[in-house]
């Protein structure tokens, strides 16, 4: 009899579902098509709510059985655990996706992940890492490509994931990005939770998953009515009204309880009778808390530690290593597995599982504090026995009581080391956190709060700062580990936006360190931290000291091509002689490339060091050296699977070069796909204003005024400007576009504190920066005198730079403010001329156009036709839509003023 209510479960746990299941039905329709195959097949996702016991789990398995229905549909399906688990990184990831990949030999499964099998496959756990420090969001990438894949290949695919709330951060973190694609496939993705404990263990996923529109479904209790069809559904002999109703009291309509209750009222051979109503409290009471535990007790001694070692090992439990834990042979360790599953307490042969999370939770809970620690490590030695290694025993691990253990300690810190490897930092830092509090042997604990730092740099710059200030406080860190300590504690604050500081604790340790490559590797950083710095103090003095130090190295090793790297950034930014520059970054390279210890992925020196040198060469016209720059960046990044914020970058770098060459169609494309993968790592973040700044600086070329303004909007750009340096200058993009809307006033006072801020630093150069020449432009109408004062100025300043594109750009815009025609139709022809020989083929169109309305207003229409035709058919090449169109104005009126065609 019980075991026909237990096969009854999954149906009446499933009362009062209709709207659920109606949706549910549609879902899987949508992902099948509708009978006919009128209807096209799309993807979708679907969010089950509600407390523990609502009815989650069975509605997922009845999400599958519509599917199975259906016709041929793949399942990948997982369920969090309330043990430990949430400490193994990809865990839900890896029951998802390890089934369908372990039929595959290595070959097969290569050529399913292709360039992302090095990647994911670490974290899918089907291959070694391939080197120290996976990247997250590369991770995330590679198994959205894998799911990808199978949907592709064996569609439809239905995607099951239960008990989310419990799950651990990676997973869900991959979870929450993936969902926005699945419209896009033939994929349902179907999630459970329970909503208050979900925001305590993943804060941000639920509203991450919410914001695609998905609004999750609320499974609410059973109302009387159901209990009570349910109770006599269930019973041989009619219920009367006292008895059902006593059965929802007890359990609150909570469906779990009320088939649980109504299970053990017929192994009670209860009559559902009111005589019997006061016998449901107790009977429910051992369903659940401290009831359960003493029901669980009545089986024994031996098949209660049986249990307990089953609640530590968590989902999928092997009874050999359940036997283990508890202390028994393999004989008596089946039969507490058999008087556990005839209790309803577990069930699956051969590996085991909670009949329901409830019942887990209650009796890991139930275990004597001391002796699940202790259970633990037993756990933990048996992984490592079996040659699973540190990170798979790390869960258990983590559970040790402190005993101050170096063994552990050394556990701890190989299983954060595989952590890294993964693309799992955080789960590194709570393995290092536990390994500080063990505590490690006073000789250890620099090098551990050394590693805890260095793992939190990219997640949580304040913690890396605490954590290196103090293992640099303390003699016992090792001294090959102390410059870069220092390194990394600066890179930490300047993460943090704390320039400033970031500047001075490597100048004050610099100071220490003796001659030789580790102190001018904190001088590099010195120098670096501080002249990006928007606002410095001091810039001068720091330009010659760094001049001094730096124009008479060679670039022998590192240390000498970092500072000469900085150097020649510095002297571009200043406007000083390009073709000087342009040799200081030279030296930087070793046979025209990075020398591998300054290479995009290696993380002694970071990527800002390359990222200079390309920048450099990009706004001294050496534009294809830059290209090559930031291609291999590009290349090198995807190859690492490093698809943050490197990529991003890379992408926008990418973005500025082709922005230079004036080919600004491309130049968008880039910006808005390092924009894309920029806003995947969330809001407000540094390589947003690099990209933005871009991006509505092409906008504005392209006379896309209205678009520029919704960039603006989208990213908040505009004043409070960020700590560092942007590129091109923000400031100066804002008093720009300013000006394109009209707001003159307003541009004007930007642009002059910009100029303010700029001069007196010696920032000079007006590619980069070009304040002078719109604030000038601003200026025509209201004060033409101070007009060509600023434009002259800005002459001056690209004559001393020297590039043909910052000349040839500064004598257009100041020959639109020279008095006499004439003078101004010369300075517009050397303009063109100068612009025909630079690289950047925008600034070269619009010098065209203004030479051709020049000349038209001069009398000489041939001429200006011949200048507005080839200014029409650059800026269209270019991307240029507003240049062309005013071209176009200017040859028509041209044309019929000479009665010639315009084309």
């Amino acid at each position: 009899m019980a075991g026909q209510e237990h096969e009854q479960r999954p149906c009446t746990a499933l009362f009062e579902r209709d709207r659920e299941l109606s949706s549910a039905e549609r879902a899987v329709d949508a992902l099948f098509g509708r009978p006919g195959g009128a209807d096209a097949t799309h993807g979708g996702l679907l969010l089950y709510n509600g407390e523990a016991g609502v009815g989650k789990t069975a509605l997922l398995a009845e999400l599958r059985r519509m599917a199975a229905e259906r016709g041929d549909c793949t399942v990948l399906s997982a369920r969090a655990s309330a043990s430990a688990q949430q400490a193994v990184p990809f865990n839900i990831v890896r029951q998802l996706l390890q089934p369908a990949l372990a039929p595959l030999t290595e070959g097969e499964r290569k050529q399913l992940l292709g360039a992302w099998y090095e990647i994911a496959g670490p974290a899918l756990g089907i291959a070694p890492p391939t080197g120290p420090h996976g990247d997250p969001q590369g991770v995330r990438d590679g198994i959205d490509w894998l799911v990808t894949q199978l949907a592709v290949k064996q569609p439809p695919l239905l995607i099951i994931v239960d008990d989310a709330h419990w799950g651990d951060a990676e997973s869900l973190a991959w979870l929450s990005s993936f969902a926005v694609r699945v419209d896009d496939l033939r994929l349902l993705l179907a999630i459970a939770y329970r909503p208050d404990e979900l925001d305590q263990n993943a804060p941000g996923f639920r509203d991450e998953v919410i914001k695609l529109g998905s609004r999750p479904v609320t499974l609410h209790a059973l109302t009387p009515g159901a209990v009570a069809d349910l109770v006599r559904d269930s019973f041989e002999t009619r219920a009367d009204d006292p008895f059902c109703r006593e059965v929802w009291a007890v359990t609150g309509g909570n469906p779990y309880e009320t088939v649980e209750l109504i299970a053990k009222a017929q192994d009670r051979r209860l009559r559902p009778l009111e005589e019997s109503a006061p016998l449901l409290r107790e009977l429910g009471a051992s369903a659940r808390g401290s009831g359960l535990v003493t029901r669980l007790e009545r089986l024994g001694t031996s098949t209660t530690r049986f249990a307990w070692a089953a609640a530590v090992l968590g989902t999928d439990v092997e009874p050999r290593l359940a036997a283990m834990l508890a202390g028994m042979g393999p004989a008596e360790a089946a039969e507490c597995a058999d008087r556990l599953r005839e209790a309803r307490i577990l069930t699956g042969v051969p590996n085991l599982e909670f009949v329901h999370p409830l019942i887990a939770t209650a009796v890991y809970r139930a275990i004597p504090p001391a002796t699940r620690t202790a259970m633990h490590g037993l756990a933990a030695w048996a992984v490592t026995n079996e040659g699973h290694g540190p990170a798979a025993a790390s869960r258990h691990l983590l559970e040790v009581h402190p005993e101050g253990d170096p063994d552990l300690v050394r556990q701890l810190r190989a299983a954060a080391r595989e952590h890294l490897a993964v693309g799992a930092p955080d789960a590194a830092r709570r393995c290092l956190e536990r390994a500080l509090n063990e505590p490690p042997p006073e000789e250890d604990r620099a090098s551990v709060l050394y590693e805890l730092g260095c793992s939190a740099l990219l997640t949580s710059p304040p913690t890396t700062i605490n954590h290196l200030r103090t293992a640099l406080d303390l003699p016992s860190l090792p001294l090959e580990l102390r410059v870069d300590a220092v390194y990394r504690l600066s890179q930490a604050y300047a993460h943090n936006g704390q320039l400033g500081e970031a500047a001075r604790i490597v100048a004050e340790r610099a100071r220490e360190e003796p001659q030789g490559p580790g102190r001018m590797r904190l001088q590099a950083a010195h120098y670096l931290w501080k002249g990006i710095q928007l606002e410095e103090e001091g810039a001068h003095e720091r330009s010659r000291n760094l001049a001094e130090l730096a124009d008479r190295l060679e670039g022998r090793d590192d240390s000498e091509r970092a500072m000469l790297a900085l150097r020649a950034f510095d002297g571009m930014i200043r406007g000083e002689d390009a073709v000087y520059v342009a040799e200081l970054n030279d030296r930087t390279l070793v046979d025209g490339r990075l020398s591998p210890g300054l290479s995009w992925t290696n993380t002694e020196w970071g990527f800002e060091l390359p990222s200079i040198i390309g920048i450099t060469y990009a706004y001294t016209d050496r534009l294809d050296q830059a290209e090559a720059l930031f291609r291999e960046a590009v290349t090198a990044f995807e190859i690492s699977g490093w698809r943050g914020a490197h990529l991003a970058f890379a992408h926008e770098f990418l973005g500025l070069v082709h922005r230079r060459r004036g080919k600004l169609k491309l130049a968008e494309e880039f910006l808005r796909e390092g924009l894309r993968l920029a806003d995947r790592l969330g809001p407000g973040l540094p390589i947003q204003w690099d990209g933005s700044c871009l991006l509505i600086d092409v906008l504005l070329a392209r006379g896309q005024v209205d678009e520029a303004q919704r960039v603006a909007d989208k990213y908040s750009f505009g004043p409070p400007y960020p700590p560092a340096m942007v590129m091109p200058d923000a400031p100066s993009v804002v008093g720009r576009q300013l000006l394109a809307v009209g707001r003159t006033k307003e541009a004007v006072a930007e642009l002059e504190a910009a100029g303010h801020r700029l001069e007196e630093r010696g920032r000079h150069n007006t590619l980069w920066a070009p304040w002078s020449l719109d604030l000038a432009t601003a200026l025509t109408d209201e004060d033409p005198e101070r007009a060509r004062g600023l434009a002259a100025q800005a002459l001056r300043h690209a004559l001393r730079f020297g590039t043909d594109s910052a000349i040839g750009e500064a004598q257009r815009r100041a020959a639109l403010l020279t008095k006499d025609a004439d003078e101004a139709l010369d300075a517009l022809g050397r303009a063109v001329e100068r612009l025909r020989k630079s690289p950047s083929r925008y600034e070269y169109a619009v010098a065209l156009v203004d030479h051709g309305v020049a000349l038209r207003r001069a009398g000489r229409r041939a001429e200006a036709m011949e200048r507005l035709n080839a200014g029409i058919g650059l800026a269209e090449q270019c991307g240029a839509d507003g240049l062309a169109d005013r071209a176009r104005v200017e040859a028509t009126a041209c044309a019929f003023e000479g009665d010639e065609p315009a084309s």
